[in-house]
């Protein structure tokens, strides 16, 4: 029985998921959460065979706590599950030490077919996870994003869709300053001036929906 634990700040998706495992003799949802701070404090309490975490968590996100549980339980397989499209975070959420990454738009047995691979100790990817995985790896060159770090990543999103700073501070439980020191730090590093050279960038590499 693979014991499963779930993060994810939906409600209804949590529901859903639990309607598939329970027609699963294999898959057990023994806990669910929607935070990122009561995520962490499940995987500290017991054991668990397989972590099911979405990437988009109030307070802390999906990315900060699958750093901690690499921290603290290294070899905890951790599934991200995410509405992000593969190529914005799966390379990232790989490099991070996460089994595998799926859309949410993957259908049931995809996704029970990636839960039994992590909770085995191997590791899930999409044919075209694979295809970005392998360009990240033998690509020619490193895009001005790739330099960026997750909440830097994150930030950056939130600006290309138009969000103020005090709507991405509200959405990312941080401060206005915080946000405004990730915003100037990503300019420098991509090396733009504004917004509008930040949008231009997102569009020009397709980077979000």
């Amino acid at each position: 029985m693979i014991k499963l634990l779930i993060a994810d700040d939906h409600n209804i998706f949590r529901d859903g998921l639990k309607r598939i495992f329970a027609d699963t003799p294999d898959i057990q949802v023994s806990a669910e959460t929607g935070t990122g701070h009561e995520a962490l404090e499940l995987m500290r309490n017991e054991d668990w065979d397989t972590v099911l975490l979405d990437i988009n968590l109030p307070g802390k996100t999906g990315l900060d706590v699958l750093k901690q549980i690499k921290k603290e339980k290294p070899y905890l397989p951790v599934l991200m599950l995410s509405m992000y499209p593969e190529e914005q975070y799966a390379i990232r959420t790989i490099k991070l030490g996460a089994a595998g990454y799926l859309s949410k738009d993957a259908d049931a047995e995809e996704l029970l077919v990636a839960i039994r691979k992590a909770a085995s100790g191997g590791k899930y990817a999409s044919r075209t996870l694979s295809e970005h995985l392998l360009h990240s790896l033998y690509g020619n060159g490193q895009q001005l994003h790739a330099l960026l770090s997750d909440r830097e990543y994150l930030v950056f999103r939130h600006i290309v869709a138009g969000k103020s700073l005090t709507e991405i501070a509200q959405t990312l439980a941080l401060s206005i300053k915080t946000i405004s020191t990730y915003r100037a730090r990503l300019l420098e590093k991509m090396g733009m001036a504004n917004n509008a050279e930040l949008i231009r960038y997102a569009l020009e590499y397709q980077l979000f929906d």
